[in-house]
């Protein structure tokens, strides 16, 4: 008896382990994420890895379910009262992490808010400047009234993430990242922010829309692809986002490991300084300046668009797990362009355009880009810079992180970028207004045009449309614009992303369009 029981020590204690180890799983997870978090000021940056991170704490007014389609956030419905004024209805007992109620007046607080960010690498005012007056006519019912007719203003605060006036009055980004106004309404409480890091989390267990399976999370930021991959299979990290395209084939054979996959409205494109007549990184061969900026010839942009083997960057760079582009959202979302395709590669139309810009003999140019933000993000300049200097053009890249570079390419400090954009609102005008409209910070339009691009053609297209109330002509007027600004290389779209994420077997994960990852979207198998 004694001999068996000190047999079965060991087995119980490996038992009591096991039981041990499972509980404390079902109560944490981590998730290692693939971008950096530059700040958790819900306002500061509009960039996917900060907006997906603030929405565990923070939540919008309107939301949208995995497929970007609206659905009821803080306000469970509105309508347009006439063609300026929207009728808002909030939820009640809606409580913020300090247990004081949510009204309408955090709401308005909010909105004035957003435009006054100081230092904003890419704001969020391009959703609230359509927005003319705010007023609360109980705690529960807002009525917004736009400056001209806006039909969009769902969709253009399903992007804005909302604040609490008692704990945000005169905060400062830095008061955010600390906590100290990281109060919000989500399924999840602020914990701890550590820049280049991580971001801990303790469940919200009054949140209005129940109890989530899991008590703490923390999201590791793990932007090496690498070291990714190797904290999954370790048990490091239960979740992984943008799993790399390069180990797909290993974790596909993994029986411990499972996917979530969909095609992205995440696109990959070039934007180029077309604006100053001289740019800081176009010279001749010999590094000498160029008395004019090539980049602002149409001629030049189309050449570089044909130049690039777009068939060649999905399949060997992204292998597979890419979509080559034509324009900035995939085929099928509101407002897309029925007859845009991407363009097709040809060197020898490309060099002859070269030749009748002017440039025989080609120029030297640096491609800038960030080299942990997207997927295989460096490997793309590489892949470009390649495909130009077949053409002539004598290429130079200088990858850098990406708190880095938003900061430099937002002052303009660039001539040709790799960049990403992801329409938050799911649908084209969310795309148009900060990439291609003229850059106008009092309307809110071109905050993300870092190439300053400009056609009045293009611009009064998409004023017509944001005003046109019916859903079908918007539609089409959209889709004209976005044709205009293509045929004139207003940027140059590469191919949207697939989002794939990666995890545990005893895990499941609706995948995301909009490529966003949050932690109480993970569930245990069968829960």
């Amino acid at each position: 008896m004694g001999s068996t029981k000190k047999f079965l020590q060991p087995i119980m204690a490996l038992c009591a382990a096991a039981v041990l180890s499972a509980s404390l799983f079902a109560q944490s997870i981590s998730i290692g994420l693939a971008g950096d978090i530059t700040a958790f000021d819900p306002h500061y940056h509009n960039v996917g890895p900060n907006n997906a991170s603030v929405g565990h704490v923070f939540e919008k007014l309107v939301g949208m379910d995995e497929r970007q389609k609206l659905v009821p956030g803080l306000a469970l419905s509105w309508k347009a009262i006439d063609d300026l004024n929207w009728e808002f209805k909030l939820r009640k007992g809606v409580k913020w992490h300090d247990g004081s109620d949510f009204t309408a007046d955090d709401v308005i607080f909010t909105v004035d808010r957003v435009p006054k960010v100081a230092n904003s690498p890419s704001s969020f005012s391009t959703y609230v400047r359509p927005i003319k007056a705010i007023k609360a006519t109980d705690p529960h019912t807002l009525i917004i009234t736009t400056e001209k007719p806006h039909p969009l203003l769902p969709n253009d605060l399903s992007t804005v993430y909302i604040i609490a006036k008692k704990a945000a009055t005169g905060a400062t980004t830095e008061d955010f990242n600390s906590g100290k106004a990281a109060v919000g309404t989500g399924p999840y409480k602020f914990v701890r922010f550590a820049k280049g890091d991580r971001l801990e989390l303790a469940r919200n267990d009054a949140w209005w829309g129940g109890k989530t399976p899991w008590d703490k999370a923390t999201l590791r930021l793990l932007t090496n692809d690498p070291a990714r991959v190797a904290a999954l299979l370790s048990g490091d990290v239960q979740a992984i986002e943008n799993a790399p395209t390069a180990d797909m084939s290993r974790l596909k054979a993994d029986k411990n490991v499972s996917l979530a996959r969909v095609g992205a409205n995440r696109l990959i494109y070039l934007h180029l300084d077309s604006n100053r007549d001289v740019t800081p990184f176009v010279t001749d061969k010999q590094g000498k300046p160029l008395a004019k900026n090539p980049l602002k010839d149409p001629l030049v942009r189309k050449a570089i668009s044909l130049a690039i083997n777009r068939d060649a960057m999905v399949s060997r760079v992204m292998e597979g797990e890419a979509i080559a582009a034509g324009q900035p959202l995939p085929d099928g979302y509101p407002g897309t362009s029925k007859t845009l395709k991407p363009d097709k590669f040809d060197a020898a139309q490309a060099k002859k355009l070269l030749a009748d810009a002017g440039y025989p003999d080609g120029f030297a140019m640096t491609i800038h880009a960030p080299n942990n933000r997207y997927v295989n993000d460096e490997q793309i300049a590489q892949a470009v810079a390649q495909m130009l200097s077949r053409i002539g053009i004598a290429m130079k890249v200088d990858a850098m992180p990406s708190s880095v570079y938003f900061t430099r390419a937002t002052k303009l400090d660039f001539s040709l970028m790799l960049l990403g954009w992801s329409a938050g609102s799911g649908e084209m005008s969310d795309s148009l207004r900060p990439l291609l409209g003229t850059f106008d910070a009092k309307k809110g339009w071109g905050n993300a045009n870092r190439g300053r691009y400009s056609n009045g053609k293009f611009d009064a297209m998409l004023e017509d449309a944001l005003v046109t109330i019916n859903d079908a002509k918007r539609e089409a007027l959209l889709g004209r614009a976005t044709e205009i600004a293509m045929a004139d290389q207003g940027i140059i779209p590469l191919h949207f992303q697939m989002n794939v994420w990666a995890m545990k077997k005893n895990l499941t994960y609706t995948p995301r369009t909009d490529e966003t990852t949050s932690a109480w979207m993970f569930k245990p198998v069968g829960k």
